[in-house]
């Protein structure tokens, strides 16, 4: 069954702060969904279907539906790290269009910045009884040289430079400086992004995203609802989803698993990539948005380093413009885990709601795509094309 038309985004909202030393966990769930439910135009008693991730405290949808008091008759807790949030989309649409349920909310919610966490700075602390574990632990994987790894064999492979790299940050800043909540607004250079420390040859500290608190929410309805209330229609057209591992030893670090949840999206909702106006794409660090923009079929394989330089990704200079809130690169990354906000800039764009100087203009369709776990290892890809109506 396809989900395309089958289910509207109607409410997204993303949550101001980026260092919430005062809030809880829950409390940053509970606030992000009634700013979502808000800007939909609908309440709390309308929602009886939830969707979370592995970012919820407690016992997940147990213990954030008793926090919110939601009485609700469908629950989902996919955990697929940083792209569950988008496939939470797909699995809210594939719900809806079962009769599961009609309103749908998904939160993501966290702490990390308040609670003293950076990205990639610690060894990884995997559960002993993970399969994968005592092969890994003793060589001492960490988030940044695993994005590493993949950065210099696609280096070695197709002649991609830290130049090139550099110019996804660049574009990333130029349309942070006009997001008043982004962490990092500062423009920078090629020069500024080379001259930062190495903190894993050979990605520098401005090839990295930020740490932030914060989170965010969506409510996915059935579309009786969405034309009903006084809000830009957004709808769900298609989406696909895809785990990539090491495949018992044939490793190849220069693909991710957006090769198949982009090929399954675009066959669903019957567009190319020539088609999309705008892409939301995950950066936890430069290499994984090109890598991305590769696998999805905006350029060729090995060509991504020459599609990203010069601003190519800049709205209102390049041909595809991508992340116009700044992305994780310099906007937010809450509880490490990009999806929801890529979701949600999209949203925006499709309904002509992001900052005027970044708007797309004619933005009719959008893409968002997140990546979650390591992209040299095992991870989880989701997909997701959207469309104004």
């Amino acid at each position: 069954m396809s989900i395309k038309g089958k289910a509207y985004i109607a409410g997204a909202f993303e949550h101001p702060t980026r260092k919430a030393p005062d809030k809880s966990v829950a409390q940053l769930h509970a606030e992000v969904a009634l700013g979502a439910l808000a800007d939909a135009g609908l309440s709390k008693d309308d929602v009886d279907g939830y969707f979370c991730a592995g970012d919820a405290p407690g016992t997940g949808p147990l213990s954030m539906l008793e926090y919110m008091n939601l009485k609700v008759r469908h629950v989902d807790s996919t955990n697929i790290g940083g792209s569950s949030y988008i496939a939470h989309v797909a699995h809210a649409a594939q719900a809806i269009a079962l009769g599961k349920c009609n309103v749908a909310l998904i939160t993501l919610a966290g702490r990390p910045r308040s609670d003293g966490s950076s990205t990639g700075a610690a060894p990884r602390r995997d559960n002993p009884e993970q399969p994968d574990f005592l092969w890994e632990s003793l060589f001492g994987m960490e988030t940044l040289n695993a994005y590493a790894m993949c950065a210099m064999r696609h280096m070695y492979e197709f002649g991609t430079t830290s130049e090139q790299l550099a110019w996804i940050k660049v574009a990333a800043s130029h349309h942070a400086q006009h997001n008043p909540n982004a962490m990092l607004r500062n423009l920078v250079t090629v020069d500024e992004v080379l001259a930062s420390p190495v903190i894993a040859d050979p990605l520098h500290r401005l090839d990295s995203c930020v740490v932030s608190d914060g989170g965010g929410a969506l409510i996915v309805t059935k579309p009786e609802i969405a034309r009903s209330l006084k809000r830009p229609l957004v709808k769900v057209m298609g989406a696909g989803e895809a785990v990539k591992h090491q495949s018992g030893g044939q490793v190849d670090l220069t693909y991710s698993a957006a090769v198949r949840s982009g090929a399954i999206a675009f066959e669903e909702a019957g567009v190319r990539p020539a088609d999309i106006k705008y892409v939301s794409l995950y950066d936890s660090f430069t290499i994984t948005v090109l890598v991305q923009l590769e696998d999805l079929g905006f350029c060729r394989k090995g060509e991504g380093g020459r599609f990203v330089a010069d601003g190519n990704l800049i709205s209102g200079q390049g041909r595809l413009p991508f992340n116009t809130d700044g992305g994780g690169l310099c906007n937010n990354h809450p509880v490490h885990r990009g999806g929801m906000t890529k979701v949600i800039e999209a949203v925006r764009q499709l309904r002509g709601e992001a900052h005027p100087a970044v708007q797309v203009p004619n933005c009719d369709v959008a893409l968002a795509h997140g990546t979650g776990g390591l992209i040299s290892m095992r991870h989880g890809g989701a997909t997701l094309i959207m469309e104004r109506e």
